[in-house]
């Protein structure tokens, strides 16, 4: 029989023997790990259309997922809802969309005609992407930042390496005839893309706060990226092999900068403790 009376306890109250109190979440803290759910949708529906051979649908959902990534970040910074369970879902987001996603879309497209050396071509780029993001994270952690992190990457950043790698589909895209040599020389270019992302390349990323634009030229730049965004919308594949054209040339000019200021080709950390896995790769 039940007593209606609680046991006595001479200590107070035992709050440990409870389980884990629910308390309200604010939404602002919810919202930026939806985009970032949303994206990890995106990139899986991506794969699924490119099995399916809507391979159009596939890029536009991979470039899709990619966008949300790129903007989920910012808006918890914005909204002030940053949160280490929110790094970690946008970490474990970014090897899907800018690793797994773009790497099997671009195999079930062109790489699948060059058997093994396309999937061996699809896994190197999906594994390059995996180090990329782990290296980025790991001197994202760093307490004290070298100068340089704020105007340079380290190696073509993994958004960039998902826009560059799907190069062959936009071309495929165009009409160019995706045969067996097609898918040879997609998957050079692919291993290519892999070696930038995991590269010591110094790769200018325009984030200094030491960059300024003269004031008259404001309003051509403003009206340039409309112009960019109405000829995307109109020639989509030509505007983008123009635009991973035009990303690859600029990467001299960013080593160039780099060796002008620091005196080397590529980015060397001295600093770097012997334990650090960063430091060899």
């Amino acid at each position: 029989m039940e007593t209606p009376f609680p046991p006595f306890e001479p200590n107070g109250p035992d709050d440990s023997a409870r389980g884990p109190r629910l308390r309200e979440i604010p939404l602002r803290l919810v919202f930026p790990n939806l985009i970032t759910i949303l994206a990890i949708c995106a990139g899986l529906t991506g794969i699924r259309l490119a099995f399916e051979n809507r391979y159009e649908l596939a890029v536009a959902m991979v470039l899709v997922a990619a966008f949300l990534d790129g903007i989920d970040g910012r808006v918890a910074r914005l909204m002030k809802a940053t949160s280490k369970f929110g790094a970690q879902m946008d970490s474990l987001a970014d090897i899907v969309n800018f690793g797994v996603a773009p790497a099997l879309v671009v195999y079930v497209f062109a790489l699948d005609q060059a058997r093994s050396l396309g999937w061996i071509a699809a896994l190197i780029y999906a594994i390059a992407a995996g180090l990329r993001l782990a290296r980025f994270n790991v001197m994202a952690e760093r307490e004290n930042k070298a100068s340089w992190q704020s105007e340079y990457f380290v190696g073509v950043p993994a958004p960039a390496g998902a826009m560059l790698v799907l190069l062959p589909v936009y071309l495929g895209f165009l009409g160019i005839a995706t045969d067996r040599t097609f898918a040879f020389v997609s998957s050079v270019y692919t291993v290519f893309i892999a070696f930038l992302l995991i590269s010591r390349l110094p790769v200018w990323s325009g984030k200094s706060d030491g960059n300024r634009l003269r004031r008259d030229l404001v309003l051509p730049m403003m009206l340039g990226v409309v112009l960019y965004v109405a000829l995307l919308m109109s020639y989509t594949w030509e505007v983008m092999v123009f635009t991973v054209a035009a990303y690859l040339v600029s990467l001299p000019f960013g080593a160039r900068k780099w060796r002008r200021k620091y005196g080397t080709l590529t980015i060397e950390e001295p600093g770097v403790g012997d334990d650090d896995i960063g430091r060899h790769i």
